[in-house]
């Protein structure tokens, strides 16, 4: 790109007030309520001792009761497991997470069970993880109607 190279000990100096912000960010206090929470994993590939393994990172959006959208927690683990998803949720109460009345998210059973135990509310299967079953069950001809089928119905309607 034209420039000349960066010295490793800047690099290092860099990553290091990087980490320190994300770690503040990821740790700060939730304040007021949040009645909508969004939860969710996707897997990466990352190399840990040399080798290249697969995690799951998962992220948490609530809505506030003003209606605005934050990322409230995000954290990387070996799997799913409901183990996992119980001690992030209870990492997000700690944090000072509160009204939550209903989280959304796919249909793992990990999650449906953690959010019983710890949030004590209500599960809603995410209407784009509804969408993705539907359209699977539907020809390939019957995709386009089945899809626009579903867009007509309100968020709210859609259960597990």
């Amino acid at each position: 790109m034209g420039g000349t190279g960066i010295p490793k000990s800047q690099v290092s100096r860099l990553c290091e007030e990087i980490d320190e912000r994300v770690d503040a960010f990821l740790t700060r206090p939730i304040e007021g309520e949040w009645p909508y929470l969004w939860i969710d994993a996707t897997y990466l590939k990352v190399r840990q001792g040399g080798r290249i393994v697969s995690v799951a990172v998962t992220l948490a959006v609530g809505v506030n009761t003003d209606g605005r959208r934050e990322v409230l927690g995000m954290a990387i683990g070996a799997s799913e497991a409901e183990t996992f998803w119980t001690e992030f949720l209870r990492d997000l109460v700690r944090r000072g997470l509160s009204g939550v009345k209903l989280v959304i998210s796919d249909a793992h059973e990990g999650i449906k069970a953690a959010t019983a135990r710890v949030l004590s509310t209500t599960w809603q299967r995410c209407r784009v993880h509804s969408q993705r079953n539907a359209l699977a069950h539907a020809g390939k001809s019957s995709r386009r109607v089945v899809s626009a089928f579903i867009a007509t119905v309100p968020p709210i309607c859609i259960a597990a």
